[in-house]
This record gives structure tokens, C-alpha cells and sequence, in this order.
């Protein structure tokens, strides 16, 4: 693609690194900027600055959050002792929108998959653990994609959970086989978790 400008060039460059965002893309988004008002993009500009200057991962839960702990970790009216396992914030925000839960979260921050070099010391892992051990969990509910490294970290996690006096349970299959949780719609995922069952069903015999 031949870029009659360097800064052009520059800013299509910083845009293609978002992900989904290809050449042709980023170039329509650039262009877009340059028809918009100066105080826009500068105002787009500081939100960005703001964005990853102020906002962190909680301490307790790895939701995203502007102070030490996000606001579903603080809520008293929330149920400490029920967490919730999920591999992104994405999927924090799904679970939020349908109004069905109202216990803990814990964010992976990704899934187990050795064909992307992705092992458990990669994700939140330990700190669960931590967390159980302490006995500050009664039952964790698996909210994973049913994808095969949905799966693969599911089984990983039961392994390390089992010894712990806990409930382990995962999402009614309301949720299609092998679909991510973001694009499940909110009544189907309500029930799937209202409707949760014990992850060793799930197990062969």
C-alpha cells in the first residue's frame, strides 16, 4: 500500500495493531479521523490516555477497574463466597447484562492452549487457588467457552479445585457447543447459570 504521507503511515500502522483491524481498515479509520473536528480527536486522544494510565485489573478478582478493587468486589449486597470463573472481562459483561448472578467473579485472563504456547502459570490460576485455600470460596462455577481450550482449562481447574471442600459446577448447556459466552444472549446464559449443574456430570464414567 503506498502512503503518500509518513505520519499517514504512522497512524495506519497504530490502528492496524488493534485487533480485527486489518490495512484497509485501519486506512478507512484514519481517513475518518482526519474529516473529524480537532477537539474530537483530541478528545479521543485523552480518552485513550485515560484509558491506560488510569484503569488496572481489581486485586481481587483481575476485573477491570480505576481503584484497588472493582465495584462488584466491594458490593456487600454481593455473595463473596460464589465465584465465578471466567476467561475475560467480555465475559464479566455478558454475565452482568443478564441480571442472574450476584455472587464473585475470577478472571483467567485467557484459556489453556498449547497450540498458542498458552499454559496455566500463564493465567490467574494460583491466585483462586490461593483464595480457596483460605476459605474464602464455597463453590466456583466454571463460566468457560464450551470451546476445546474451554474445556481443556475447565478440566485443569477441576483437577486443582477437587481437593478443596467445595461445589464445582459449570453452565447448564444452554450455551451452544463450541460458541463463545460474549455472543450467547442473555436469557439463554441467565438460565445457564441459574440452571447450573455439577462439573463431574459432565465427566465420562
Amino acid at each position: 500500500m503506498q502512503i503518500p504521507s509518513k505520519i499517514l503511515d504512522e497512524a495506519i500502522d497504530a490502528f492496524a495493531q488493534l485487533p480485527g483491524i486489518g490495512q484497509k481498515s485501519a486506512l478507512r479509520m484514519v481517513l475518518h479521523l482526519l474529516k473529524t473536528s480537532p477537539e474530537n480527536v483530541n478528545n479521543f486522544g485523552e480518552v485513550l490516555i485515560r484509558l491506560r494510565k488510569e484503569l488496572r485489573y481489581c486485586q481481587n478478582c483481575y476485573n477491570i477497574t480505576a481503584e484497588n478493587l472493582c465495584s462488584i468486589c466491594v458490593d456487600p449486597n454481593r455473595d463473596a463466597l460464589t465465584v465465578c470463573v471466567v476467561e475475560d472481562i467480555r465475559d464479566v459483561i455478558a454475565i452482568e447484562n443478564t441480571s442472574s448472578y450476584k455472587g464473585h467473579y475470577h478472571v483467567l485472563g485467557g484459556l489453556i492452549s498449547p497450540m498458542d504456547g498458552i499454559g496455566p502459570s500463564q493465567l490467574n490460576i494460583e491466585s483462586l487457588c490461593d483464595k480457596i485455600g483460605k476459605g474464602e470460596v464455597g463453590e466456583v462455577i466454571s463460566a468457560l467457552s464450551t470451546t476445546m481450550e474451554g474445556d481443556t482449562t475447565l478440566f485443569y481447574l477441576y483437577k486443582k479445585l477437587k481437593p478443596y471442600s467445595i461445589k464445582i459446577s459449570t453452565l447448564a448447556r444452554g450455551v451452544a457447543i463450541g460458541g463463545a459466552l460474549e455472543y450467547a444472549d442473555e436469557v439463554t446464559l441467565g438460565r445457564s447459570i441459574i440452571n447450573r449443574i455439577p462439573y463431574e456430570n459432565h465427566l465420562v464414567k
